[in-house]
């Protein structure tokens, strides 16, 4: 049980239903810090890209901590959502922020104001935003089946897409090398798309389309390596799937990626996961109270984080190299 990909200076943070948040030593498993966040549930976390910040999303607000500091208060809080914040990404240098809301909207924000710089609407409750590596779009999903691409510079939806009418697209990846783009649903679908820069256009060109598992997928994660592609479900499994070079082929049965992992082991749904720098390992949240820490390589759970008195439904790993400290 090998762990020297994993850098001994990795923190993972966990955060659910019974209002706080917690950071753990990845590789000791001791429990490094707890934040109170008494306003809301957290659903979902993300640290900056200097890695200095996190961003916790809640009910209406998202609250930026320190990561650093042993202040237990937020440094800013951005407010302007009417819903639950359901997602949230930093822009590559940390100028701006987005987030994708219950409430239908997705804002950008400026990191050091707090203050809203534009809102998109989606019509209906939006599940998810992630930001194209470009930096100069956002891809978010939607409750009633879409994916949609906002173009930063045009400041305007430049595709939608529909993968299956009125099934909700729970969650969006895009690929760190801005090839792929995948979304997942709330039929078990997992959907694959080819990112090609045209001029200054992206074009989407279908790839694959397979089911992943039988119930809700609650999560989707492509690897920094782009090797990867994990899925998170109701079915109380994680799975990892080896990303292949297809070629859309439009006339032929689609075919799924290879299947390389089912992690089993949680008691209940799995609700986030994420990967360590290296690819090599990923942290799921589980409802069941869990985060746990998985090497993909062996399929084996190396540690286990249990201190929430309640669901664990959002997890961030601050596996950073020793440079960037």
């Amino acid at each position: 049980m090998s762990t020297k990909g994993l850098k001994s200076v990795a923190n993972l943070v966990q955060a659910g239903y019974d209002h706080t948040i917690r950071f753990w030593e990845a590789l000791s498993g001791i429990c490094s810090r707890t934040i109170q966040h008494p306003d809301s549930q957290v659903n979902r976390l993300c640290i900056s890209p200097d890695k200095r910040f996190l961003a916790a999303a809640g009910h209406h607000t998202v609250k930026l901590y320190d990561i650093k500091s042993t202040n237990p208060n937020p440094l800013l809080t951005f407010e302007g959502h009417t819903g639950n914040i359901t997602g949230v990404a930093f822009h590559c240098e940390g100028k701006w922020m987005v987030t994708s809301s219950e409430d239908g909207t997705v804002k950008i924000w400026e990191t050091r104001s707090g203050q809203v710089q534009r809102s998109y609407n989606h019509g209906c409750p939006a599940n998810d935003v992630v930001i194209h590596p470009n930096q100069g779009e956002i891809i978010s999903c939607d409750r009633q089946g879409s994916v949609r691409v906002w173009d930063l510079a045009e400041n305007n939806c430049s595709h939608q897409l529909i993968p299956e009418e009125d099934v909700s697209v729970s969650s969006v990846t895009v690929a760190s090398d801005g090839s792929l783009l995948c979304a997942a649903n709330n039929g078990g679908n997992v959907f694959v798309w080819q990112l090609l820069q045209a001029y200054d256009r992206t074009q989407l060109l279908p790839v694959t389309h397979f089911n992943a598992h039988k119930e809700y997928i609650t999560r989707i994660l492509l690897s920094p390596d782009v090797k990867k592609l994990a899925t998170c479900s109701a079915d109380h499994t994680a799975r990892i799937w080896e990303v292949k070079d297809l070629e859309p082929a439009p006339d032929q049965e689609p075919k799924p990626f290879p299947l390389e992992a089912t992690l089993t082991g949680h008691q209940r749904w799995v609700w986030d996961c994420a990967f360590s720098a290296d690819s090599a390992y990923l942290v799921t949240a589980c409802s069941d109270h869990y985060a746990r820490l998985w090497e993909l390589h062996s399929q084996q759970i190396i540690r286990q984080y249990n201190g929430h008195h309640r669901g664990a439904v959002c997890v961030a790993l601050n596996d950073y190299s020793e440079s960037a400290r």
